[in-house]
Parts: C-alpha cells; sequence; structure tokens
C-alpha cells in the first residue's frame, strides 16, 4: 500500500485555507454516481434534451465522444457560463449530472474542487489508478474520505503529491465549501506558480476589503489577477470568504486551463486571415496561417453570444480551443467593428415561439448534423417584418429543413427571411 506523508519546510507561512481546490464540481459528495465523477457510461446515455436547451456533441474523432446539454443553464444569471463549460469539454474536467443538469448556483465542495484542480492538471489517470486509489492518506479525517469519498482518495493523494495542500493542512474537509480565496489560492498552485506568489507577497491589493486577504495569501491573489485567472466584483470587492459556484469556477478553470503547460498544443490564438469557408477557419498564429478544421457542432461565441462560424470575420481576434486537432470551441476576442453583417444557417425546425398576434418571434433550430443525433438546438429572435419563402407558418414542422437569413448587428442576431427547404 502506498504511503503519503506531508513534508516539513522551514517557513512560518500558514496557508490553512488551501486544501484542495477552488475548481469545479463532480461529486454529490457521497460518491453515488450522481455526477460524472464516477460514471464510466458514455457521455449521452445521461443526457437530456428539450426546447432551448444548451447541447453540445463531439465525437467520431478518435477516442473523442463527447456531450452536454444541462437543461438549467437558461436565464442570464447563468447563460455568461456556458462559453466557459464549452471551452472546458475537451478536457472532461467540467461534467453534469445525471439528469442532464450543471447545477449553476450550486456551490461547490472542497473534494469536489481537487477533483476538478486534479483533472485540469492532466492527472486523472493517474488519480483514478489503482496504485494511487489504494494510497495510504495520513490527513485526520483519512477514514472519513476512505469511507464516504472512497472514489477520491486517488485525487486527494494526487493533489498532495502535487503540492495542492499546504503543510499546515491536517484535514481534507472534503464537504466543507470552496470559498473565492481558497479557490484562487488553489489554481495557482495547480499552475505552479508557488515561488511567484511569495514573491509577491508584499503587493498591495486594491480591493476595499483586501484586509480581509490574509497577508499569508496576499501572493497568490496577486498571481491571478496577473494572469487573469480571477478579478473583483463591480463595487471593488474581493470577497474572499464567498463560496464558489459551479458557474463561477467553469470560468475560473478555464482561465486558468490556457495557462496549463502544454496548453500551447490545444489553444491556438490568433488573427482571422479570411472568412470560414467550409468549416475551415485559417488564423494566423504568431504571423503563421494556420487552417483548422471547425466541428460542425462547436461552439461558436462572439460578445458572449452563440453564433454561426459564419459570422465570424477576416481581421477578428480568435481563441481556439482543439480536440483531437479539430476545433469545438470558437470565442472571439476582440471584434472587427463593422455597422452590421448578414447571416445564414441552414438547420431543421424544432419549434418556435409565437406572439399574441400568432406572428412567431423566436425559431429554434436543431443544428444537429444528422436527424438521428441528438438534438443541438439554437435558438434565433425573428424581426416582427418577417417573411417565408417556398411556404407559409404550417409548413414549419418539426424534423423540416429551413434556412433562416438576417442580420447580425453586434451581439444581436434577427431572422428577416425563413426559407422552407422542401
Amino acid at each position: 500500500m502506498k504511503k503519503i506523508f506531508k513534508t516539513t519546510v522551514l517557513t512560518t507561512m500558514t496557508l490553512a485555507m488551501i486544501v484542495g481546490g477552488a475548481s469545479s464540481a463532480f461529486a454529490d459528495g457521497k460518491g453515488k454516481g450522481n455526477d460524472k465523477h464516477d460514471d464510466k457510461r458514455p457521455a449521452q446515455s445521461w443526457n437530456n434534451s428539450g426546447s432551448g436547451a444548451s447541447n453540445i456533441k463531439f465525437e467520431n474523432k478518435g477516442d473523442v465522444n463527447f456531450f452536454f446539454n444541462f437543461s438549467d443553464m437558461k436565464g442570464g444569471d447563468v447563460e455568461w457560463a456556458l462559453k466557459y463549460i464549452a471551452s472546458l469539454s475537451g478536457k472532461k474536467v467540467f461534467e453534469g449530472f445525471e439528469d442532464g443538469t450543471f447545477r449553476p448556483n450550486e456551490k461547490v465542495t472542497r473534494i469536489q474542487a481537487i477533483t476538478a484542480a486534479v483533472r485540469l492538471m492532466g492527472l486523472r489517470a493517474q488519480a483514478e489508478s489503482q496504485e494511487e486509489m489504494n494510497t495510504q492518506l495520513n490527513f485526520k479525517d483519512a477514514d472519513k474520505v476512505k469511507q464516504q469519498y472512497a472514489w477520491a482518495v486517488g485525487y486527494v493523494a494526487v493533489a498532495l503529491e502535487n503540492d495542492l495542500f499546504s503543510e499546515a493542512d491536517s484535514s481534507v474537509q472534503p464537504e466543507k465549501p470552496a470559498d473565492r480565496l481558497w479557490a484562487t489560492t488553489l489554481l495557482v498552485k495547480a499552475l505552479k506558480l508557488d515561488a511567484e506568489a511569495k514573491a509577491k507577497m508584499n503587493t498591495k491589493l486594491t480591493f476595499k476589503d483586501a484586509h480581509q486577504v490574509p497577508a499569508g495569501s496576499v501572493g497568490y491573489v496577486a498571481v491571478a489577477i496577473e494572469k487573469g485567472l480571477i478579478d473583483g466584483f463591480e463595487d471593488n470587492s474581493f470577497r474572499p470568504n464567498e463560496p464558489v459556484t459551479r458557474a463561477q469556477l467553469a470560468a475560473l478553470l478555464d482561465r486558468t486551463g490556457d495557462h496549463m503547460p502544454g496548453e500551447e498544443q490545444n489553444l491556438v490564438t490568433g488573427t482571422v486571415a479570411a472568412a470560414p469557408n467550409n468549416n475551415v477557419l485559417t488564423v494566423n498564429r504568431s504571423g503563421v496561417p494556420t487552417s483548422i478544421t471547425i466541428d460542425p457542432n462547436a461552439f461558436v461565441y462572439r460578445g458572449g453570444v452563440r453564433v454561426p462560424l459564419t459570422t465570424v470575420q477576416a481581421g477578428d481576434t480568435v481563441r481556439v480551443r482543439l480536440m483531437n486537432n479539430v476545433g469545438i470551441y470558437v470565442e472571439v476576442t476582440n471584434s472587427v467593428t463593422t455597422p452590421a453583417a448578414d447571416f445564414s444557417v441552414t438547420g431543421r425546425v424544432y419549434s418556435y415561439d409565437m406572439g399574441s398576434d400568432e406572428k412567431i418571434t423566436k425559431i429554434y433550430l436543431n443544428m444537429a448534423a444528422n436527424t438521428n443525433d441528438q438534438p443541438i438546438i439554437q435558438s434565433y429572435a425573428v424581426d416582427a417584418s418577417y417573411a417565408i419563402e417556398n411556404g407559409d407558418r404550417l409548413s414549419l414542422i418539426a424534423g423540416r429543413s429551413v434556412t433562416v437569413s438576417g442580420t447580425v448587428s453586434g451581439t444581436n442576431q434577427i431572422v428577416k427571411k425563413i426559407k422552407v427547404n422542401w
């Protein structure tokens, strides 16, 4: 049986809040498979689909087979996190629950955070190996971890081996909520930036509640801000003791993931050289044109709103996440300033909303490549003066192919015409 002992270092710095992490959530805390941490079934088997759901599916790319449909990710208070979750999809760091939900406002516990941090570091296979799973932990609550969180023993062991715990941590405290300061510290440790953080311990933080950050943690916050991992709230507060939600951790994990060693192989940033053609996007990467095949079901974001790939323009600055060398996520981080751009998208009718005047106000298209695939729903607002070509409203039956076209202005897509494809 492998044994783990914490090393002792000559330092008076106490970082008691660093027990593991501050990154996503996988487990329900009981190891019963209600989340994807210990579920070995194909991802599709636990997802539901529904009108307005947020879906993503990538498969048939070697060993890639990933799908999510988070039915509870609707509403302005949580939809902002969708792009971060989509960006993380290829890493399988952030996965949903068996009922198809993501539970964005649910608080993250420490055992969940440890799991996410280790996976983000690319150490999932090691953590789930028999050797790590059989590790004899020496924390005060090791028996509790082993009995109630047996699936996480290997993750705790790997986190300890990679210095995600401080020398002062005597317990894992698996059920304790992960707060913002604890989360920030964990992510900086996961990036192996301990030395840099310790060199910045005398930094003067500008948050109005900076006095709530312990002196031994100031450097970690300073590094996290410098790397763009985290920032404050609109009232200039940091709120170090505020519990982190799953949605908030999705953003933190994605930002941290960009800085992970070796991540440059799966991330392309640069300026778009030419408009997309046949799902191929050409990006000037460090001055070298790079052609990237974009998955037909990829998430494409512009101004925080999901848009068709065709709206990406030459001159846009983009961030492209790859999985097996195929783009699964595209984000326009700096847009070309144009007053408006036309768009045209073909899909199958899923449903539509009507106003009191019986006019269509929003149409939902199934963008899945094949009719038998899990639905991938994309919604479009419809202009009051829209026109239907080759038919009428009664022609818009579920499953019928249509082409919607209109105008993109800023982050808004407005359908002006719906063409029925017989």
